[in-house]
């Protein structure tokens, strides 16, 4: 009776066992892979759509998923701590926030996400995102520019690894310029000009009384939008142009200053002055691209992706050619204003220490060996050293490397800059029609828009550490 009683109990506990060891399967199998060095560990590593290829658009099958592809199979064959199975996979950047706030809230967000910055601190204020400080060394700090490390550190922390950039510039029609008598203000080819804001205004009213009416017909001289909050950038640098610095120490808007309200009259008064195409506050930023393409706008502003994209469309007869050049900014200092949207790698909190450990092992990887990182010429190298590599390929490397000593971080990385994005265009738009003075758009900027970082310091891990 003992006996068949001890035999019928260690059936039952073998059962139990047996079960429990397959749940702890399942659980590993969920999470992606357990710790033990021996199994393979799987990571998710997202993208919006940058550049096809590995290297070149030219290459035979080249997709938006190939260079990550290409780097997670060197990866998976060079990598000595596990054996890694890297899944690759793009995504809309029309989709990233809703597809992030899914996998977030089920406890599944991607291991590596690759994207414009900008785009994705609000993420490292809510505590989604781990700092990078461990994987970035004095080698990488030497070789890439300060204001690129600015833009990605958020508090005391780098959560982006700086892989390339997309500068903002102004560009213009150095024909226009012709035609109006002002070749003493057109830069080289390869150059990017900068003209004094005094430059700009003669300029400006130049194009207005001396450009060919039966050459060019309702054309204006520089473009302006407010429509909405696309190509805000342009008009967040155009409100620094008499020495504005918008953010304090502690992240809060300061536009509300004699210098801020100096720039929104300036606005005010070339629109009046019919300096720039009229009805600005119904303009969108894609439709004063558009009117630069067509020549009905001698400057309007651009970016490394909006110039290139432009000359490929003349060479291939969908608008009309023209010579196109660029130039900065302009300030009452003379200094030029420059911006730019850094692109790199960051790393999610999955609350899994070996994951996590592998996928920032592999952002290092990608971010910093020498053949992978010649990639970024696909955009603009954030890299000194690559920049030099391929000067002689891409002549504009050198010209926007030079303007990173004047690049201010648009962003402040302060938090909510999403929501904060929402109140600025309709500022301008009360400043264009005449509803607001400009000391009152920018007061009531500078107040909705400290409403809404005040709120959003409240959620955030780098404000309540």
């Amino acid at each position: 009776m003992f006996r068949k009683r001890f035999l019928t109990m260690t059936l039952a506990i073998a059962l139990v066992l047996s079960v429990l060891a397959g749940c702890t399967g399942k659980e590993d199998s969920k999470s992606g892979g357990s710790s033990a060095s021996n199994d393979e560990v799987e990571i998710k590593v997202w993208l919006t759509p940058q550049w096809k290829g590995v290297l070149d658009a030219s290459e035979e099958g080249a997709d938006y998923d190939s260079f990550f592809k290409h780097a997670a199979k060197r990866f998976a064959d060079e990598y000595k701590d596990h054996k890694v199975k890297v899944n690759v996979e793009v995504v809309a950047g029309e989709q990233r926030d809703e597809l992030l706030n899914v996998n977030l809230n089920g406890g599944t967000p991607p291991d590596v996400f690759f994207e414009s910055v900008f785009a994705m601190g609000d993420y490292a204020h809510r505590g989604a995102l781990v700092p990078l400080n461990d994987i970035v060394d004095d080698e990488a700090k030497k070789d890439i520019a300060q204001s690129h490390w600015d833009n990605v550190t958020f508090g005391d922390d780098i959560y982006f690894y700086p892989f390339s950039h997309n500068p903002g510039t102004l560009a213009y029609n150095a024909e226009m310029f012709k035609a109006a008598g002002l070749e003493e203000y057109i830069g080289g080819e390869e150059e990017i000009k900068t003209w004094t804001l005094a430059d700009y205004e003669k300029i400006l009213n130049a194009l207005k009384e001396k450009l060919p009416k039966d050459k060019y017909s309702n054309a204006y001289p520089m473009g302006l939008y407010a429509l909405n909050n696309q190509g805000d950038t342009w008009n967040l640098a155009y409100l620094r142009m008499f020495g504005n610095q918008f953010f304090d120490k502690d992240g809060k808007l300061i536009v509300d200053d004699a210098n801020g309200v100096k720039a929104a009259n300036w606005l005010k008064k070339i629109y009046d002055n019919g300096l720039t195409n009229p009805g600005v506050e119904s303009v969108s930023s894609n439709d004063v691209n558009a009117m630069f393409q067509n020549q009905q706008l001698a400057i309007s502003f651009t970016n490394a992706i909006l110039f290139n994209n432009a000359k490929a469309d003349m060479e291939s007869g969908k608008a009309p050619k023209f010579d196109v050049r660029l130039a900065n900014i302009p300030s009452e200092s003379g200094d030029p204003l420059t911006f730019t949207y850094v692109t790199g790698a960051s790393v999610f909190d999955t609350k899994d220490e070996t994951r996590i450990k592998v996928s920032k092992d592999f952002v290092k990887f990608v971010s910093t060996d020498p053949e992978l990182v010649k990639a970024s010429k696909n955009g603009v190298p954030v890299r000194t050293s690559v920049v030099k590599e391929f000067s002689a390929e891409k002549p504009f490397f050198a010209a926007y490397s030079a303007n990173d000593q004047y690049a201010f971080n648009f962003t402040g990385n302060v938090p909510g800059y999403s929501q904060l994005r929402q109140v600025l265009y309709p500022e301008l738009q009360a400043l264009y029609t005449g509803a607001k003075s400009a000391k009152d758009a920018v007061k009531s900027y500078q107040t909705n828009g400290n409403k809404v970082i005040e709120e959003s310091k409240a959620d955030s891990v780098i404000y309540n550490k």
